[in-house]
């Protein structure tokens, strides 16, 4: 093994475990936010695997668009909504558990199945280099058209709900003509009702 390929197996096994180690945080942590946050680092190790293979339009694109905007998009969704609601306890809610263990158990499985039955073996390919995004587009627009313009909506999806999430419950469509009128005018002084002869008290006085 040669210096390089050294470097490249530690840097493969601290990105491996800081996916899992920031994934199992989103998850398991009850802070939204703080889970908010770990997500952008799952994203950031992932695009360091986009590095390791040479990639590297693939991993800019992974660190703009998923830590840049849908990263940020989601901490701002959950800034904005801020709502102190505590949670319920639900009857029941081992029922809840255990189907959501049942569902990603089964996908581990799968997940597992699929890897140890897939013929992993290195690629004898040139590296593309710099004519990577002209490939990308390529593929975009004639083989994986349709998964393409999926995910343009559904990411249309996601940006409509975050709008309906952050908006607010109530706001008042008029003004009132009342509010308007406190507001420009200034406070003013009471008066004193003096009868008609009487000199009105001097400031010496």
């Amino acid at each position: 093994m040669t210096l390089a390929e050294g470097v490249q197996l530690v840097s493969f096994g601290l990105l491996a475990i800081m996916v899992i180690g920031t994934a199992l945080g989103v998850v398991l942590l009850s802070n939204i936010v703080y889970s908010a946050f770990l997500l952008g680092g799952v994203f950031i190790s992932i695009a360091g695997l986009y590095v390791l293979l040479n990639a590297g339009f693939v991993a800019a694109a992974q660190v703009l668009i998923y830590v840049g905007a849908v990263n940020v998009l989601i901490l701002f969704g959950i800034m904005l909504v801020n709502k102190n609601e505590s949670f319920q306890p639900m009857r029941r809610a081992w029922l809840g558990q255990a189907a959501t263990g049942a569902v990603c158990l089964g996908l581990f499985v799968l997940l597992a199945t699929m890897v140890l039955g897939t013929p992993w073996q290195l690629s004898t390919d040139v590296a593309v280099g710099d004519d990577a995004t002209v490939l990308i587009g390529q593929h975009f627009f004639s083989d994986f058209l349709l998964p393409f313009e999926l995910a343009s909506v559904l990411l249309l999806m996601a940006l409509v709900g975050a709008i309906i999430l952050a908006r607010r419950e109530f706001i008042p469509d008029e003004t009132s003509a009342d509010a308007v009128s406190e507001a420009l005018t200034l406070p003013e002084r009471p008066r004193e009702l003096v009868s008609a002869g009487v000199e009105p008290p001097t400031a010496d006085e």
